[in-house]
């Protein structure tokens, strides 16, 4: 059986996986000592706050047709289940050791690279009628995050010789 996304539904999880990676980074804040360390990841913590504000905004731009169900779901369990399904792909509970920072940029680049997958991925569940054009926004925003991070783990490798 094939199901089609709209632009609505993968937005809604764009928002999600944002929160999630908000949640990431300000955990992780709280195990570092570091006051540059955790301002930084602190710093990307209100990154994804402002995308996720950024994804809703796209989201409430759509049009009618870009939000049209592409299923029959008068008990809202498709918005349950993207919620589920972007709980596990990307930024979720992972045992990281956070007294290196090091690690936690690795590991930040790596749900990063993730959730670019996963956008892909949906992107291609969405038909062109749907809002398809719209997800290279999200993409767009999680490359953004990965050049940052990988900038600071550069900056941190470099501290260190």
């Amino acid at each position: 059986m094939s199901y089609d996304f709209n632009a609505d539904e993968i937005f809604e999880m764009a928002e999600q996986i944002e929160r999630n990676g908000a949640s990431f980074y300000r955990k992780s804040a709280e195990l570092i000592t570091d006051p540059a360390e955790k301002k930084l990841l602190l710093d990307l913590a209100a990154m994804e706050d402002e995308h996720e504000k950024t994804f809703a905004d796209l989201r409430a731009g759509l049009s009618e047709k870009e939000k049209v169900a592409t299923v029959f779901d008068p008990e809202g369990e498709i918005s349950l289940y993207l919620r589920a399904l972007a709980d596990t792909r990307v930024f979720f509970e992972k045992k990281i050791d956070t007294s290196s920072i090091e690690d936690v940029f690795k590991e930040a680049i790596l749900a990063e690279k993730d959730s670019i997958v996963f956008y892909l991925g949906m992107k291609e569940m969405v038909p062109e009628n749907l809002g398809k054009a719209k997800i290279d926004a999200i993409i767009k925003e999680e490359m953004n995050h990965i050049k940052l991070l990988s900038k600071a783990l550069v900056m941190e490798n470099l501290k260190g010789n």
